[in-house]
């Protein structure tokens, strides 16, 4: 049976998940068999395992922050958000359906056995089980029937380690509210409190150290500073998406939609020196980039209707009769085709226009297509020639079908979940190309040659570029995590916490 402790935080955003990762890591390199997990997780980043179920991708970084596998069994509920009040509820990697947040709140506890299950079987094959929890424990309208936090963490029998944030200020406050609004047999799975993302010298923070322990009775056992480490973000308050970046000398604009999900498909351009990757929500901000990306989304319709309505569909057709690259991924592809209809009301129902940039017709599904691809590029002409041929592997996950009318397809797959099967993808149009596939860019080799091909167009030198390992780049950026909360957080003292448990 495998030891679990388990990380909760006083807000949103307070550094969970990458600290959850660190552990993972530290672990690991200690020689347990560790992994994750999550019980409920709320992102529009989403990732498809071998078995083509669907998770978070939180805990896919965490996962490879272990060395395991990613498994469905990390993160057995994932909510999608599809509008402000309600979301796509994922149950076991597969859609339950979509709900309104008052009748999941009244539905979750039902999902209790389901939890359990995933958790139970993880347990019984591993030694460290890394929980991680959602928000705030302190969210007292969410108490009853508390599946994530403190609810959690009981059914689970572990201890907690409670992260602060102390970057937005008013650290003290957050850690003193959170432990007094528990009820005390949730305060006292506390542990032990992390100090997070501290920029300065610690012993100018220590008499406050001193008395938030004498106050909540719970010590504190580390202060860790403000990492630079290059690890995924979850969702989008990632620091990413600050559109306020310098442009360098080859710009790359991905078109922040409302809805967009999987913006992690784009990091691997953010290694290549010389390369902006800039989120944009407007005209103003676009400016001229060198290639344009539309991301996926968990609402097309919804997004393409504020494309057109902030002046920016407009705008991007304009670049791209100029010849502007323009790459459309899963819902930014469907976006790019002539019609998006909904028969069904997976999204908003009816039938809309789309771009009319490529001669494709999409038609929403009820059923979502999840599977692990592997393949080439076939040629590409244009701006990207030098794209034909190439391997790539990633993930597909949407809703739709999307039928070619006598359009060249982009890439030929040969694997489909692991098995041999030929089929082909995507859709191209001399500068303006689209493709399902989350992750294309992420093969050694495909962003580097992208960067060059813009680089020569503007008649500027490549030979400097090295082909990625985006693979060996992450590895590093695990490790680098690992020693900076080894250095900053007594592992010992956790080690003892988890030792004994609840």
């Amino acid at each position: 049976m495998a030891k679990s402790i388990m990380v909760q935080g006083t807000m949103s955003n307070a550094g969970k998940s990458l600290f959850t990762a660190g552990l993972c890591r530290i672990f690991m390199q200690d020689g347990y068999q560790t992994v994750p997990f999550k019980s409920q997780n709320m992102a529009l980043n989403s990732y498809i395992t071998k078995e083509g179920l669907e998770m978070g991708r939180a805990q896919v970084v965490q996962a490879e922050a272990a060395g395991k596998e990613p498994s469905v069994l990390m993160n057995p509920i994932l909510l999608k958000p599809t509008n402000d009040k309600g979301s796509q509820v994922i149950v076991n990697g597969e859609v339950l359906g979509n709900m309104n947040a008052a009748d999941y709140f009244k539905y979750k506890s039902k999902l209790k056995p389901d939890i359990m299950k995933a958790f139970n079987k993880l347990d019984e094959a591993n030694d460290v089980i890394v929980i991680e929890g959602a928000g705030s424990p302190a969210e007292i309208n969410l108490r009853d029937d508390d599946i994530v936090n403190m609810g959690m963490a009981k059914m689970a029998k572990a201890p907690v380690l409670l992260v602060a944030d102390i970057d937005r200020g008013g650290v003290f406050a957050s850690i003193f509210g959170t432990v007094m609004l528990l009820e005390e047999d949730e305060r006292k799975l506390i542990k032990g409190i992390i100090i997070n993302k501290f920029r300065g010298d610690v012993e100018v923070l220590r008499p406050g150290l001193r008395m938030i322990e004498d106050k909540v009775h719970i010590p504190v056992i580390g202060v860790v500073p403000y990492l630079t480490v290059d690890i995924e973000d979850e969702d989008s308050l990632s620091e990413r998406l600050d559109s306020e970046r310098t442009v360098e000398a080859v710009d790359i604009a991905v078109i922040r939609l409302p809805r967009m999900s999987n913006f992690t498909d784009f990091n691997v351009f953010e290694l290549i020196p010389g390369v902006s990757v800039r989120y944009v929500k407007s005209e103003a901000e676009l400016k001229n980039p060198d290639m344009i990306i539309l991301p996926g989304t968990k609402n097309t319709m919804g997004d393409l209707k504020w494309l057109r309505q902030n002046g920016l569909e407009g705008r991007i057709k304009k670049m791209a009769a100029q010849g502007t690259v323009l790459f459309g991924v899963c819902g930014g592809y469907q976006m790019l085709g002539m019609t998006l209809d909904d028969p069904y009301g997976v999204e908003e129902g009816g039938s809309l226009t789309g771009m009319g940039l490529l001669n494709i017709k999409t038609t929403f599904s009820e059923q979502k297509t999840r599977t692990q691809v592997s393949g080439i590029f076939g040629p590409v002409e244009g701006t990207l020639s030098r794209l034909s041929h190439i391997a790539f592997s990633g993930y597909e996950i949407h809703m739709g079908v999307t039928e070619t009318i006598d359009a060249e397809p982009l890439t030929v797959i040969d694997h489909v979940s692991g098995q041999a099967l030929l089929k082909t993808d995507g859709t191209k149009n001399g500068n303006i190309m689209g493709s399902y596939i989350h992750g294309i860019f992420d093969e050694e080799g495909v962003a580097s040659t992208i960067v060059e091909c813009l680089l020569n167009k503007k008649g500027l030198e490549s030979s400097s570029l090295q082909k990625l390992s985006f693979r060996q780049y992450k590895e590093q950026q695990y490790d680098l995590l690992a020693e900076e909360i080894r250095k900053n957080v007594d592992m010992d003292i956790i080690y003892k916490i988890l030792k004994a448990g609840v």
